[in-house]
């Protein structure tokens, strides 16, 4: 359950957390007119520090330029107001949630006469599969659900509609008893989970997805393209057909909720020794030294934060 904390962004100004409300028959409500980013906040040893913010907010941007949403604020105005949006809010670690959306207005499906509504949030969030999933690794299932074939929506968009189709592959999954489950693309092949990226390993090659099989651009995927290469593990963008998971000496998912999470099963075949593997582990301990700030930033991955006093906010 979320935590709430003091303050929320909205349109450029802070607002109290329960008065950030929108009306029913706002045109988000009805069509899923949403597109929206999950960034983390560490707690490294320089103070509160946000990982990839303007990776993430492009993002945010390009997701809303596909769909055609004017945002009205560029990136430097919102990476601007999430430093701040954690300062205000006292936190030394948390779980940033900007939401860009089509107001209330015009019910009409293309919304295009609706105002934009941009909320910036922030809260304490811990690890999206569990803290003991980090190093045994989770039991996971192939979804019956594909995931979204290009031509139907732009999965290249983090946009709420496309998340519909999350919710069939993880509910499934969860009904079944898997932790997580993961969708194929329109031809078949592996594509990602519900809301994480997807890593193979064989013989000492890392095997991902391309983005044409339907997968989100991750920003925690990119930064383990980064990380391999500087460890020099070669990396194949490719397809992945379903029995490769089988086979696979490891698995892993990745993201900003999921972070750097092993697979330990694939629809009950348990996946190489049946437990994070050593790739997997090299991988994990280079991502969290760096977002801890305990091994140096070379990438110049993390935005650090100044803390301020409520007081000095003014609603």
């Amino acid at each position: 359950m979320l935590t709430p904390t003091e303050k929320i962004w909205h349109n450029g100004r802070f607002i109290k957390w329960d008065d950030a409300k929108i009306h029913v028959l706002s045109h988000v409500v009805s069509y899923g007119s949403s597109v929206f980013e999950g960034i983390r906040c560490y707690e490294t040893v320089a103070g509160p520090a946000i990982f990839r913010l303007r990776e993430h907010v492009r993002r945010l941007l390009d997701s809303a330029k596909i769909y055609r949403i004017d945002v009205g604020f560029s990136m430097d105005q919102l990476c601007d107001a999430m430093v701040e949006l954690v300062s205000v809010n006292n936190l030394q670690s948390c779980y940033l949630r900007p939401i860009v959306l089509r107001g209330y207005g015009d019910i009409g499906v293309h919304g295009t006469k609706c105002p934009t509504e941009v909320y910036l949030a922030c809260w304490e969030w811990g690890k999206y599969l569990g803290e003991e999933a980090l190093a045994s690794g989770v039991d996971v299932c192939i979804s019956s659900w594909n995931r979204i074939a290009p031509n139907t929506l732009p999965a290249l968009a983090k946009a709420g509609a496309n998340y519909m189709n999350s919710q069939l592959i993880r509910m499934e999954a969860q009904v079944n008893g898997y932790a997580e489950g993961i969708g194929l693309d329109s031809n078949g092949f592996i594509s990602e989970g519900s809301g994480e990226n997807l890593f193979v390993i064989r013989d000492g090659k890392m095997l991902t997805p391309s983005l044409g099989s339907s997968a989100l651009p991750g920003i925690t995927r990119d930064s383990v393209l980064t990380l391999a290469a500087h460890m020099g593990i070669p990396v194949v963008e490719t397809v992945i057909p379903r029995e490769m998971l089988y086979i696979a000496d490891e698995v892993f998912f990745s993201g900003t909720a999921a972070e750097i999470t092993p697979i330990r099963s694939v629809d009950r075949i348990t996946v190489g020794g049946g437990k994070r593997g050593p790739i997997t582990e090299q991988i994990q301990k280079e991502f969290f030294a760096i977002v801890r700030g305990t091994t140096p930033d070379r990438n110049g991955w993390l935005t650090p934060v100044g803390t301020r006093n409520l007081a000095e906010v003014t609603q």
